[in-house]
């Protein structure tokens, strides 16, 4: 079957080991941990190194057998020394994840792919794979300029995140999927939304971090999304909802059992 994985946004209120724990009772097979909190307002939990906090995500993982798809986010500005990311890395390979979530906030192009291939170099190391996720309010604003920094790094270890909110905020069409190389595009997220975008750039990002729906309960060409990338790549099931099922588990179990229900209805479990 195909991977589902938990999303650390979906239920960003948990520490890392409830994330792991939530995971395995809402049905998933694996999740994404956030060692390095997105905005300053998340909270920071202590993953970096051999922490007493990151054995006790790695005994949860051995309990429930869960797997860590991702980490993230590692951030990369016009001053970003890449050495500075081997921490995280570090701490995804000590939990078994295969990537790594960048996003690109440097204008300067060329700056920006030199430092991708060096990311994929040091990650390779560590046996982790660095994905570029484009979104609209970063220097990295869609998918085929982060399709071109890709393969300008020169490293085919780099991949592109494909989003479906971001895809579709981002202008982009499912068809400029079909002839890009599975390896640029290992797995996806996977959420929903209204067909109406927001008119500012606050509200993408509220919309984006708070406000998505699940899967099936929006407007997003999520099959045309689907159908035109590899077939079977792992889905990080990103959805945050602020106001919807009351606890983290009852959202993380309702945006699984929705997702499932759209795959199989679109003939696209596996």
């Amino acid at each position: 079957m195909r991977v589902l994985s938990l999303a650390a946004l979906t239920v960003l209120e948990l520490s890392p080991v409830d994330m792991v724990l939530c995971a395995a009772q809402a049905g998933y097979a694996a999740v994404g941990l956030r060692p390095v909190a997105g905005t300053p307002q998340e909270p920071q939990w202590s993953l970096l190194g051999d922490t007493p906090q990151r054995r006790d995500v790695r005994a949860a993982l051995a309990d429930t057998g869960v797997s860590v798809l991702d980490v993230e986010l590692l951030r990369l500005h016009p001053q970003t020394d890449v050495a500075t990311a081997e921490p995280l890395l570090e701490t995804g390979a000590a939990l078994g994840a295969a990537f790594v979530i960048v996003a690109g906030h440097d204008p300067e192009r060329q700056r920006l792919a030199d430092k991708l291939g060096q990311l994929a170099r040091l990650a390779r190391s560590y046996g982790l794979r660095p994905c570029l996720e484009p979104m609209p309010w970063t220097a990295v604003r869609d998918f085929s300029q982060a399709l071109a920094l890709a393969q300008a790094s020169g490293s085919d270890d780099v991949g592109v995140l494909v989003d479906p909110l971001h895809f579709d905020r981002g202008g982009n069409h499912s068809e400029q999927l079909l002839s890009v190389p599975a390896q640029r595009l290992p797995y996806f997220q996977f959420c929903d939304a209204p067909h109406e975008r927001p008119a500012t750039t606050e509200a993408l990002i509220r919309q984006a971090r708070e406000a998505r729906l699940p899967p099936g309960d929006g407007e997003l060409d999520l099959l045309g999304i689907l159908s035109a990338g590899p077939p079977g790549v792992p889905l990080s099931l990103e959805v945050p909802m602020a106001g919807g099922a009351g606890t983290a588990l009852a959202r993380a179990t309702q945006v699984r059992q929705a997702a499932a229900q759209w795959l199989l209805r679109h003939g696209l479990a596996v």
